[in-house]
């Protein structure tokens, strides 16, 4: 079995779930910015528009709390396998720990990208 040193993947890990913290803030301030919006607009265009927005941020402030779950899951595993053998890991949790880090990527690209878009409506609406 191949092992890889932990810490290759350590300050991956703790970078990833800084930032998702850091989202969730985030999110919470564009909650409150939107729901000034939805206060001062009350027509059927904007209505739209915020309740899409409703949307889109508890879906990613869902999946934000689902991927910190995972990235904590797998730290939990590794911790005892670092136990267990010296400071290595099996390669099996090493891609695990890839996979979500490539998952905290794609959902950092797409809070940027709901973040964008919110910009332009708020700009347009405020």
């Amino acid at each position: 079995m191949k092992e890889i040193n932990i810490k290759h993947i350590n300050n991956l890990h703790s970078d990833a779930l800084r930032s998702l913290d850091f989202y969730k803030q985030e999110i919470t301030i564009l909650t409150k910015r939107l729901e000034e919006i939805a206060a001062d607009n009350t027509g059927h265009e904007a209505a739209e528009k915020v309740e899409h927005f409703q949307n889109q941020f508890l879906i990613q402030y869902n999946n934000i709390d689902e991927l910190k779950h995972g990235l904590h899951e797998n730290l939990n595993k590794i911790e005892n396998q670092v136990k267990e053998s010296a400071g290595f890991i099996s390669q099996s949790s090493a891609a695990e720990n890839v996979e979500l880090y490539d998952q905290y990527l794609t959902e950092e690209k797409i809070i940027n990208e709901v973040r964008q878009e919110f910009n332009r409506f708020a700009s347009k609406w405020m």
